[in-house]
């Protein structure tokens, strides 16, 4: 019997624009489809907070991405935080599926990591324990854990030596905030959420910290979703920057960004950085003032 010639393929599609061909193959990072989420539905209180969201961020290979939320107060951006990480009451959505690497969420997962504006330190717990909670949960021996958490202390700026045995009140709070990063790192989630992280950080720390983030973020190739209301922070940070709408919440625009080569100090007298903090202050407000017309114009 003779052997068959095998029937000839199509051509891959070429990757959309903007997306590496890497990504195509693989489940996008994270997937909003026509996502929205109403508190109180059905009573006096009810209230729209996002409304048919949909957006997806795909999952680089050996590279992941930041995402920027920007937009106005109550403009969904916690919610939408949320509702990937699995938490209520802003989990699950109201209709609409979030997926997360392929795979609707069903609520916490250890594929997902999230860092909040508060510092979410144990009180009673020293820095080296607060890091290494993550491992103890997950049945890693006491000198294993306490070894990778010390590697972590030092990968976020802290002294493994002088800082290690230190509580939380003993520390300020650009310190706790590392002390939240290395908590979260050092599982290794494919997925890291942070929502305002820096926000009440004074000004120069709020600039260390995101370098230290771009830093740490190479190294453990994770996708970020990083919910801020700095339009620079946004565009510093950001491979990408979600432009939220409010009443209700919803995306107004998906806009890709120039990578930052250079730490934010630098970056922030780069002409080009400028341009684009312009551009989105325009667009935020553009976005704010159609949110007010007494026509319900969008924008």
């Amino acid at each position: 019997m003779s052997e068959q010639t095998p029937a000839a393929q199509p051509a891959a599609a070429p990757a959309p624009a903007g997306v590496p061909a890497a990504a195509i193959e693989r489940p996008a990072a994270v997937e909003f489809r026509n996502v929205t989420k109403i508190y109180g539905q059905g009573t006096p209180r009810e209230y729209v907070a996002i409304s048919d969201v949909s957006f997806t961020i795909p999952d680089v290979a050996d590279h992941g991405e930041i995402s920027s939320f920007l937009g106005p107060s109550g403009c969904g951006k916690s919610t939408v935080l949320r509702l990937v990480a699995g938490l209520g009451p802003q989990h699950p959505p109201t209709s609409g599926t979030v997926q997360v690497l392929g795979r609707e969420v069903v609520g916490p997962g250890a594929d997902r990591g999230m860092v909040f504006q508060d510092y979410t330190s144990f009180d009673n717990r020293t820095v080296l324990d607060n890091v290494a909670f993550g491992l103890e949960c997950h049945g890693v021996p006491r000198r294993q854990r306490e070894a990778e958490a010390r590697e972590w202390v030092a990968k976020v700026g802290l002294d493994p030596r002088r800082d290690a045995t230190k509580y939380p009140h003993e520390l300020s709070g650009g310190m706790r905030q590392r002390v939240a990063i290395a908590r979260t790192l050092i599982l290794r989630p494919r997925v890291i959420l942070m929502d305002e992280p820096f926000g009440a950080l004074d000004p120069a720390t709020r600039l260390d910290m995101q370098d230290l983030l771009v830093k740490l973020w190479r190294e453990v190739q994770a996708t970020v979703l990083f919910v801020t209301h700095s339009v620079e922070e946004a565009v510093y940070l950001g491979d990408r920057v979600f432009v939220m709408a409010t009443t209700p919440g919803r995306i107004a625009e998906e806009i890709r960004m120039p990578a930052a080569s250079a730490p934010a100090r630098e970056i922030q007298s780069e002409p080009w950085f400028h341009e684009q903090v312009n551009a989105l202050h325009a667009r935020i407000e553009q976005v704010e003032a159609a949110a007010k017309r007494p026509d319900g114009a969008r924008y």
